[in-house]
């Protein structure tokens, strides 16, 4: 297809785009400076009307003070949570909670699930998680004493049903997964693998940082036990921005997280001696949540609502599709390394070649803004809501252009 063809096709896709429209809510998406913005998988845009809530926050903190606790902020991690929840999450009111890190969340939830299994040993994870995940992991198998059982996957794949099946056994406490696999993209199919856990008793805790916001979840029809997940992504909540909590409502009376703080207690205000935790899901809770931190993803929440997260899929799926039959056409030496399968594929797609370490900073230099993961991967992970189909042809074609002027 010829330069003048490419551009009309990608102009014809934009104007036949349902969510063309939710592109101009987003802050710098026609800044000359980034003229194709592929890491939304990383860090999303900011939509303006996370700015104007921002200054709006600040007003209320000036205000009202000390009162803005009593007003709203007190229950904020519980509020967003449950419209999160609702929105993206598949989740009843009461089972999600915003505060802490995803590291942070990620202990949490695993140590209050194994105490919920004393009896077993091991915890079934997978070689290519995303290194926090492994870490805590590792961290808390020698904390406890637990055995680390690890299905090995291929890097341009992830752990299929059959493989979760043939690894967890009598003795798995926990199994612990990423809903899309950060280097590939691959969707794992959660719903199958939790029955599977579940058929020997086991515990399943998912990652969902790169599926919340692009793909479809439903965490309480797949009776998933429990769930954390970043909102600076697809949520845009912006860097840093507190994770969320799902604990599904049935275990909320057995589960006990391992860092207790006072606003997680039955009672805070009382400041009694000893620590009794909270009923429901405020019991995950440790410390003061960060106010301002979560304000900037209810916007994004919002347009997620209003947009259907299906019809978010939807662009989604033709987005990474588009990055794959560009790749076919303009990086014939690239090597896809991402499922071709759209059912079994994320939000983004990754791309291998030896020079793309070398190239990256090249392609930020002229405003092309994918990422690179060790050791040959490029990422690009188109954000449904505020990338364009022309955005996308700019960021491969600058690739090809790259990887032409350094030769073969």
């Amino acid at each position: 297809m010829s330069t003048d063809a490419l551009d009309t096709d990608a102009r014809a896709r934009d104007d036949a785009d349902p969510l063309r429209g939710y592109r101009a809510l987003f802050h710098g998406v026609d800044d000359t400076d980034v003229v194709s913005y592929l890491d939304g998988n990383s860090l999303g845009r900011p939509t303006i009307a996370a700015a104007e809530a921002i200054t709006v926050a600040v007003a209320q903190w000036s205000g009202r003070l000390i009162r803005g606790w009593d007003e709203q902020w007190f229950d904020l991690p519980l509020t967003i949570g449950d419209r999160l929840g609702a929105v993206a999450l598949g989740a009843a009111p009461g089972q999600t909670t915003i505060g802490d890190s995803t590291t942070v969340l990620l202990y949490k939830l695993a140590r209050g699930a194994l105490a919920m299994r004393p009896d077993r040993t091991e915890i079934v994870l997978d070689t290519d998680n995303f290194p926090t995940d492994r870490y805590v992991l590792e961290g808390i198998a020698a904390e406890l004493g637990l055995e680390l059982r690890w299905i090995r996957v291929d890097p341009a794949s992830g752990v299929d049903p059959d493989a979760a099946r043939e690894a967890v056994t009598e003795r798995t406490a926990l199994v612990v997964l990423s809903h899309v696999a950060y280097r590939s993209g691959y969707l794992a199919d959660a719903e199958a693998i939790t029955r599977a856990a579940h058929e020997v008793g086991a515990l399943v805790l998912w990652d969902l940082c790169h599926s919340v916001g692009s793909v479809p979840v439903e965490l309480d029809r797949w009776r998933v036990d429990f769930a954390v997940g970043c909102t600076y992504k697809y949520l845009c909540g912006g860097p840093g921005s507190p994770a969320f909590a799902y604990v599904r409502a049935d275990h909320l009376g057995e589960f006990v997280q391992p860092v207790w703080g006072w606003m997680g207690r039955r009672d805070p205000f009382e400041m009694g001696p000893g620590y009794v935790p909270a009923e429901g899901i405020r019991r995950v809770v440790s410390g003061t949540p960060a106010v301002l931190g979560m304000i900037a993803m209810q916007s994004t929440v919002d347009l997620i609502d209003q947009a259907g997260i299906e019809a978010v899929r939807t662009k989604s799926v033709r987005l990474t599709e588009y990055v794959i039959e560009l790749t076919g056409a303009l990086l014939p030496r690239v090597r896809i390394a991402s499922p071709l399968d759209p059912e079994r594929r994320g939000g983004h797609v990754t791309l291998d070649h030896p020079r793309f370490r070398e190239i990256l900073p090249r392609l930020w230099s002229r405003g092309v803004i994918p990422d690179f993961r060790a050791p040959q991967g490029l990422r690009l992970g188109p954000s449904p809501l505020s990338t364009c189909f022309a955005e996308v042809l700019t960021g491969i074609r600058a690739i090809a252009g790259e990887l032409g002027h350094l030769g073969p």
